[in-house]
Formats: C-alpha cells, sequence, structure tokens
C-alpha cells in the first residue's frame, strides 16, 4: 500500500468510533485537523492508504495502539516553560495564595495533561521554595494528570536527563534533584507530595477545591465545544479566588464570565463567584497591562528581584482558601 491518503470524513469518524469501543480513548472532542494530519503521518508509516485500512490494521496489530496514541498525545513540555509566566506565578499568585489561609491549611493544586510531569514538578519547587521544605511536605498537595499512562509513567519515575534540566536555574537544580545513574531524579522526599493519576478531562469528574489549577497548551487541542466544557469543569473544580494558569496558545477564555484574566497575555485568571460574573466580564475584555515587565536578558528566575507591578486583590473577594 501507498500514496495518497483517503480522507473521507466518514471513514475518520469510524476510526474513531472503533478506537473508542475497543481502548476507551474518546478523541470525539478532537480537533478534526489535528487529528487528520497526525494519524496520516502513522499511516504512511504503516503503508495505510484509507482509513479503513488503518482500522483493520489496528484490528491485525494491537500493539499499534501505543504507537497510535502516542502520535496523537504529543507531549511537549518543559521545566519553567514560558520562565515569565511562570515567574509571575511564583512572585505573586503562590505568595496570594498563602496569604489567604492559616498556617496549617492545606494547599491544592491540579496539574491537569503534565505529560511526562516537568510542569508538577515545577510547581513542586516553586511551593517548596516559598513554603520551605517542612511546611511544603505538611501542607501540599499537588494532583497530576494525563490520558497518558507512558507518559505518567515517566512522570512517576521522575528522571530526567540532564539537558532537560538546562532550564532549571541552577539553585534550584542542586537543591531539588539528585544524580543518579540514570539521569537527575526530583527529591523522594518531595515527590510524595505530587500524586500522578489517569484523568480524562472530558470524561472524568475534576478534582474539587483547588487553589490553583494548571493547563497549559492542552486545551488548544480540543474544539471550541470540548474546551467550553471542559473549563465549566475547571471553574467547578477552583475554590472562590482560586487561580487558573492556562497556555499561551489558548485563548478561548478572553471573554470568559466566570474567570477574571490577572494577566492575560500570560494566560493567568483567577475564578469568580456568580455575583461577580458582569464585572469579570467587563475585566475580561480590557487589553492587558502594557506595562509587565519582560525577563531581562540573563537574569536568572530563582534570583531576581521581579519588578512586575502586584496584582490587585479583587474586592470580590478576601482569601483564596479552600471551602471547608
Amino acid at each position: 500500500m501507498g500514496g495518497e491518503t483517503n480522507s473521507d470524513p466518514g471513514d475518520l469518524e469510524s476510526l474513531i468510533d472503533y478506537v473508542k469501543r475497543s481502548r476507551e480513548f474518546d478523541f470525539t472532542g478532537y480537533k478534526r485537523p489535528t487529528l487528520v494530519r497526525r494519524i496520516a503521518k502513522r499511516m504512511a508509516e504503516v503503508g495505510c492508504t484509507t482509513y479503513g485500512d488503518y482500522e483493520e490494521y489496528l484490528e491485525v496489530h494491537p500493539d499499534e495502539f501505543v504507537v497510535f496514541f502516542n502520535n496523537i498525545l504529543i507531549n511537549v513540555t518543559s521545566f519553567f516553560r514560558d520562565p515569565e509566566a511562570w515567574e509571575l506565578v511564583a512572585d505573586e499568585i503562590v505568595p496570594r495564595i498563602i496569604s489567604g489561609k492559616d498556617a496549617s491549611e492545606p494547599i491544592r493544586v491540579w496539574s491537569a495533561g503534565c505529560a511526562s510531569g516537568e510542569e508538577a514538578y515545577t510547581l513542586a519547587m516553586i511551593l517548596c521554595r516559598t513554603l520551605g521544605a517542612d511546611a511544603f511536605r505538611a501542607r501540599v498537595k499537588i494532583y497530576a494528570t494525563d490520558i497518558d499512562e507512558d507518559a505518567l509513567g515517566q512522570a512517576r519515575a521522575a528522571t530526567y536527563p540532564a539537558k532537560s534540566l538546562e532550564s532549571v536555574p541552577e539553585p534550584m537544580r542542586s537543591e531539588y534533584f539528585e544524580a543518579t545513574p540514570k539521569g537527575f531524579t526530583f527529591r523522594n522526599d518531595l515527590r510524595r507530595t505530587i500524586i500522578f493519576g489517569r484523568h480524562d478531562l472530558l470524561k472524568d469528574a475534576p478534582i474539587s477545591r483547588l487553589d490553583l489549577l494548571v493547563c497549559r497548551n492542552t486545551l488548544m487541542y480540543f474544539n471550541a465545544e470540548a474546551q467550553a466544557a471542559i473549563l465549566d469543569r475547571f471553574r467547578f473544580a477552583l475554590d472562590r479566588g482560586g487561580y487558573l494558569f492556562l497556555g499561551r496558545a489558548e485563548t478561548l477564555l478572553t471573554h470568559s464570565s466566570v474567570f477574571r484574566p490577572l494577566q492575560l497575555r500570560l494566560r493567568v485568571f483567577e475564578a469568580v463567584d456568580d455575583a461577580d460574573q458582569p464585572r469579570a466580564h467587563a475585566a475580561a475584555t480590557r487589553r492587558p497591562d502594557p506595562t509587565t515587565s519582560r525577563i531581562g536578558h540573563g537574569e536568572s528566575f530563582a534570583t531576581r528581584r521581579s519588578t512586575r507591578r502586584p496584582v490587585p486583590r479583587s474586592s470580590s473577594t478576601s482569601t483564596a482558601g479552600c471551602r471547608r
């Protein structure tokens, strides 16, 4: 087999339905151009010219499902990806969460679409550095989820090659990673605060009572309807005044009535109460603050003093604490 791929949309939907029935992976809400491009690439590699041919190939070669999923669920992530956005979280959002709680109250964070775990461990480093190791171990729970079991296996192992740690500032690299024969492993005593698990954003119930929900460059793979459904779940998951941190590629929240943008350009939002929705909608339509500072060339994430203007606390909520 070879040549051009048959792009019959009916056959594509049949293939998606077959995958859902046989492996319980539902790609219905994924953007069709993304699916077409990635499936076509794999079909060409195995010599299939139609979706029907590829469906038959999956039936005969069940191990192909692993490759199929890896082609669609591309896990592109890194430590401190987009440093300026993480600085906003470290310098302003995390201190606001902590200041809105009693010293013994838990802090709950969800990294949704965590891939191979770099994002979850970035959150752990920021929180540990702010709270101190003892308080971090006692108070923090980080839930890190993904639909890809292979990626979750890598995340649980918490071991990364030296090149992956190049984006981790040296003070943090030395403090939180230990050299092993296989690479660099995140500290075991701190890793126990992170709970990795499989989770389907469209099907499974969201984690609740969150202070911070991080889901970066994941929603962009879903169509608009699926994105709206996921965002509804995120709003349910976040406590009053909780924070949502998305990737720069995600734009659906530009005119949201339930999330107030704190820094729209960096995709950081605050969840608001129902009574505040009209005001939140007005805030969402404003242009982002052009005075927000950029990172200076060569400045260290871990050592520089932030020059960013503080994010004003909203008048609608006095704390970012968990409901009881």
